[in-house]
């Protein structure tokens, strides 16, 4: 059975038997306005799975959101300014994955940085002996190089070894060879593993990383991201926090079936909060381009049906919306209008319930500017309804 709240290291690879796994990342938002932003409570435990400090990964997620970032070691607080989404930053979290710890020869996230005498960065794979160059064209190899990580034992190169641009590894350490070097490998892993474990309960679940911050709400949402779908351990759980977390994870290969039986399991399908948390979390950036919304119709479909008497699911529905474009995805602010077409075309969406939404501004999904920006992206639409009644009129 899939321990709570762990992943597999590469994503893309599902299996459950990968012995590479590291705790799931956690934000919250904190804050209002323009002291917005998004702390990362367990990204200690996130970036000791990856054997590599917190403060890499902190501000991998600054260069690439091109926002400041606050790393506090002693306070163990890791911020990144502004708001972002948990989708967003875990995906960040595979490319920084996939530059500064996979080998590049094996895939192996087996490997440590290291720092040549020419101020070149080589990622020492302990799996198949390969020393291979990240990108320094990127800018955190510039933070890398001013805050080197803490020196480790490092094998002594042996002949035959291969070594990218003919690099020559920084002298340190002793040399580390036959069953030494399994041993070492051994502890490392028995510690990991055993430090997995209460990542996600012990050591979370006094963290305020949501908008309820008791230890019963931190604790069931930890315990919500089960990955085994016929464990009756997630009963009790928060259902909403599970259904958003078991779709983060899942989305690659959800289905209309697999996420409806999901929400079934959990007994919240008739609840209008459903809507919002499937809108909010199912659909990606692709969302127009990949055909998401042809795809998916179906289930939002059946989730806000009937829709004539179900107010409340047509707001979350536009809430979730909102949430979509406003905070995970503003670049598709500009096609909300697409979007509120493909619903409405659909079946999914009322006129009387988009008209409503359009002309009254909230910020009970959002902040009131993100509510306004979308709110006015969307006048196409709502001026194409008006102009429809007045042909109807006529």
């Amino acid at each position: 059975m899939a321990t709570a709240g762990v992943v597999n290291i590469r994503r893309d690879v599902d299996d459950k038997f990968y012995r590479y796994r590291m705790p799931v990342m956690l934000t919250k938002v904190e804050g209002r306005g323009n002291g917005i932003k998004t702390v990362i409570p367990n990204m200690t435990d996130v970036a000791k799975a990856l054997s590599r400090p917190p403060q890499y990964t902190t501000k991998f997620f600054g260069c690439e959101l091109g926002a400041q970032t606050i790393l506090d070691d002693k306070a163990d607080r890791w911020i990144v300014n502004g708001e972002h989404s948990a989708t967003r930053l875990r995906e960040l979290l595979d490319v920084f994955i996939d530059k500064f710890v996979l080998c590049a020869s094996c895939k192996n996230p087996e490997t440590d940085l290291i720092i040549t005498k020419t101020d070149t960065i080589l990622r020492d794979c302990k799996a198949c002996g390969q020393q291979t160059k990240v990108d320094m064209r990127h800018k955190l190899t510039t933070f890398i190089l001013k805050n080197p990580p803490k020196k480790t034992k490092k094998r002594k190169p042996s002949e035959g070894t291969t070594k990218e641009n003919g690099e020559e590894a920084e002298e340190g350490g002793s040399p580390i060879d036959g069953d030494d070097d399994d041993d070492e490998l051994t502890k490392r892993l028995q510690s990991e593993a055993a430090e997995l474990a209460p990542v996600d309960q012990a050591a979370i679940a006094t963290e305020e990383w949501s908008g309820n911050t008791d230890p019963t709400s931190v604790a069931k949402r930890v315990h919500a991201l089960s990955l085994d779908d016929n464990s009756d351990e997630d009963k009790g759980d928060d259902p909403m926090e599970q259904l958003r977390l078991w779709i983060e994870i899942n989305r690659d290969d959800a289905t209309c079936e697999t996420v409806k039986a999901k929400i079934e399991d959990l007994g919240i399908w008739e609840k209008h909060k459903t809507v919002q948390i499937v809108v909010e979390s199912l659909f990606t950036s692709k969302v127009l381009t990949g055909k998401e919304l042809d795809k998916y119709a179906p289930l939002i479909k059946e989730l806000v049906s009937p829709v004539e008497t179900k107010e409340k699911h047509q707001k979350a529905l536009l809430g979730g919306m909102e949430r979509l474009v406003g905070v995970n995805y503003p670049e598709l602010t500009e096609k909300v209008p697409h979007i509120l077409m493909s619903w409405y075309q659909a079946d999914i969406l009322t006129e009387d319930a988009a008209k409503q939404w359009g002309t009254h501004v909230s910020k009970k999904y959002v902040d009131r500017d993100i509510s306004k920006r979308v709110r006015k992206a969307s006048e196409p639409f709502i001026k194409w309804l008006d102009e429809a009644d007045d042909e109807d009129e006529e």
